[in-house]
């Protein structure tokens, strides 16, 4: 009998060990190696288990946690730029919080470069934030990390130095929270390499379509016939003039692939991706690019090269032979850049703030397109005759553009707004310009708006009424967006609903308190009031020690509601169960509620800071403070988790995780309040 108690009484040990196991699904190392007499990169190897991956540093805020490294300043070392990763992350569009996101699988490789100033052995330290997820479950982690790095007056030859305090500071690092969330949504079922694969033939075939489009400009359009006159005059074979064809083909194509190539070499990788979309002077130069090269389809002005650069091309083609197809081609790039230039222009902003090889694969497809047309028909004169005559439409072609450009301009500007938190241009101003903007594009279609350079529109033709009905329908469309709904469609072009100022989805909401009709529920102003909020127009408090000392003041349980801004399942509750009438009902009258965000970066006041009982570090974040609380005093470390306390701490009845059944958390509020009345 003793025995059957000894092996009971371990079996529950090692289950309930085995629970509260901290996940740690990635395995770091760290060594320096010596590039130079006074420089050194510091490499950061990440072994990831199978099936999770690791979220990157570099996509757009408002998602998963990003990877990010801290360093602790030091008068031994300057950091060079911020840290470089390979190989390449996949990109995906995660569909609980409609962005694109980038994360790695198998391994990862993060590379920060410094300058040694020191001519002794000096240590890096800092710590690293990170989000790993798998299926079922996401994982944070904040651990510390120490690396050796040799002195400046140590001779270089690539040196390598793993330390041991930089695994062990890994090893007896404590995850602050396990993020449940539904990945199977997002990145659960994205083959490897595959969302990637489909981005850059995306790009591929948007600027191979923008180089059609080049083709029906008016600068461009009424060339062909001359160009293709220049292949089938003087010609004694015809093999000679589909080879003189080809040749300008080509040198088309490698003209506008140079220009890719030179934008790629001069880009810095991921840290010029990261300049593009968050500051303000690289997002401030492309709007100001934007609006003169919309500016310029509308006719008020022309972007064009040096004359003297087009004269002097045009007499080496005087001159003959085969190198006169390419000067042919030349003259053409050059003559051509009044229209084409904002296009190009347009695609390499847009190519240099995404992959590195963009800008190659961007004109590349642009130069293709823009060539196919003059070889075809240089191969094959008989089918100028097919072609349409020129007029007014090639300038309705720029304008079209025009317009389309002058959208797209407003998103630099919502770069530095969401970047700086300005409140310049939020989500429904942005919405209301592009309305008017799509609504312009419509009459422009109808012929009731004329620009200078345009032809008069007796008649409205088929083509036209048919882009009229789509440039309404699309403005009617981004219409409720202004009211806060959600245009997943156009999501990744606009603001985030973050960024929304007027919200009628929101206030119309099923089960939302509108608390200008309700008297206050709390105690006194919460703090962080102004950067943290509760859902459903629910009142309650973001600081433990203030709401607990209002929870005794009114006599109240408490509902600790432990949560993240990344956790995809705590929106889900709040979505799907608190927004019921009687869940919320019992929230707003019978608890103080204290959310506490285990994820959130703000920094507390030095008289805040806390010391872990768990792991002895200090806590200088809400974040940090509340995830290092929740695992000291409840032992687990998973959101949303739900706890019911009386207004001394002391747990009333059994907390509550993820469970959409509104009746279970309804009993499980009716159960808390009951335990404290008696």
């Amino acid at each position: 009998m003793k025995n059957r108690i000894l092996i009971t009484a371990l079996f529950l040990f090692v289950s309930y060990s085995l629970s509260a196991q901290l996940i740690d699904p990635v395995k770091w190392s760290f060594k320096s190696v010596k590039t130079g007499d006074s420089t050194a990169d510091v490499i950061f190897e990440a072994k990831i288990d199978m099936k999770w991956h690791l979220y990157s540093q570099f996509f757009d805020e408002g998602g998963p946690v990003r990877t990010s490294f801290t360093f602790n300043e030091s008068d031994k070392f300057e950091l060079l730029g911020k840290p470089s990763e390979n190989p390449e992350p996949e990109e995906i569009m995660d569909e609980v919080f409609k962005i694109k996101v980038k994360y790695f699988s198998n391994k990862a490789t993060f590379v920060q470069k410094i300058k040694v100033l020191s001519n002794e052995v000096f240590t890096v330290s800092g710590s690293i934030e990170y989000q790993v997820c798998q299926d079922d479950k996401c994982v944070y982690f904040n651990p510390d990390f120490t690396v050796k790095v040799e002195g400046a007056t140590v001779a270089s030859g690539l040196k390598e130095t793993i330390t041991t305090e930089a695994k062990a500071g890994i090893k007896d690092s404590v995850p602050a929270q396990i993020i449940h969330t539904d990945i199977s949504e997002t990145a659960g079922e994205v083959e490897t390499g595959t969302n990637e694969k489909k981005s850059i033939w995306g790009f591929f075939f948007i600027s191979f379509l923008l180089g059609l489009a080049g083709i029906l400009t008016p600068c461009v359009f009424p060339m062909i016939p001359m160009t293709v006159s220049f292949f089938m005059q003087g010609q004694s074979s015809k093999i000679n003039s589909i080879l003189k064809a080809l040749i300008f083909g080509i040198s088309i194509v490698v003209l506008y692939t140079s220009v890719g190539l030179i934008v790629s070499l001069t880009s810095a990788g991921a840290d010029f991706t990261t300049t593009l979309s968050s500051h303000w002077i690289p997002n401030l130069i492309f709007f100001v690019l934007f609006l003169m090269f919309a500016a310029s389809f509308f006719g008020m002005f022309e972007i064009i090269l040096p004359s003297g650069l087009a004269n002097k091309a045009d007499k080496q083609v005087d001159k003959g032979g085969f190198l006169a197809s390419f000067f042919m081609a030349f003259t053409l790039v050059i003559v051509s850049f009044s229209c084409t230039g904002p296009i190009v222009g347009v695609l390499l902003v847009k190519a240099a703030a995404g992959d590195v090889l963009e800008p190659l694969i961007g004109m590349f497809a642009f130069g293709l397109a823009f060539a196919l047309p003059f070889t075809i028909l240089a191969i094959f004169p008989r089918m100028l005759k097919s072609l349409p005559k020129s007029g007014g439409w090639m300038n309705s072609v720029k304008v079209v553009l025009g317009f389309i450009i002058l959208a797209f301009s407003l998103k630099f500007i919502s770069n530095i707004d969401q970047a700086y938190h300005i409140g310049l241009l939020s989500r429904d101003v942005y919405l209301a310009i592009w309305i008017v903007l799509f609504a312009l594009l419509g009459f422009y279609f109808l012929g009731k708006i004329k620009f200078s350079h345009d032809s008069d529109v007796p008649y409205v033709s088929v083509p036209r009424m048919i882009f009229a009905i789509i440039s309404f329908t699309f403005a009617l469309y981004l219409l409720p967006g202004m009211f806060g709904a959600e245009l997943n469609s156009v999501s990744a072009l606009i603001p985030p609903k973050s960024a929304q100022q007027f919200d009628l989805t929101k206030s119309q909401a099923v089960g939302y308190i509108n608390q200008s009709t309700q008297p206050s529920s709390l105690c006194e102003a919460p703090k962080y009031g102004d950067i943290l909020h509760l859902p459903h127009g629910l009142q309650g408090y973001f600081d433990y020690e203030q709401g607990m000392a209002c929870a005794k003041k009114l006599n109240k349980p408490v509902l600790l509601d432990f949560k993240g801004h990344q956790c995809a399942n705590c929106k889900e509750m709040e979505t799907k169960v608190w927004s019921d009438p009687e869940v919320l009902k019992r929230l707003q009258n019978d608890f103080v509620i204290i959310a506490l965000y285990v994820d959130d970066r703000t920094t507390l006041p030095e008289n805040e800071w806390v010391t872990s009982s768990y792991d002895g570090k200090v806590k200088k974040t809400i974040g940090k403070k509340y995830a290092d609380f929740q695992i000291s005093k409840y032992n687990i470390n998973s959101q949303p988790y739900y706890v019911l306390v009386d207004n001394n701490g002391e747990k009333l009845n059994e907390p509550k995780g993820h469970d959409l059944n509104i009746e279970n958390f309804v009993k499980f509020l009716d159960e808390g309040i009951e335990k404290y009345k008696n």
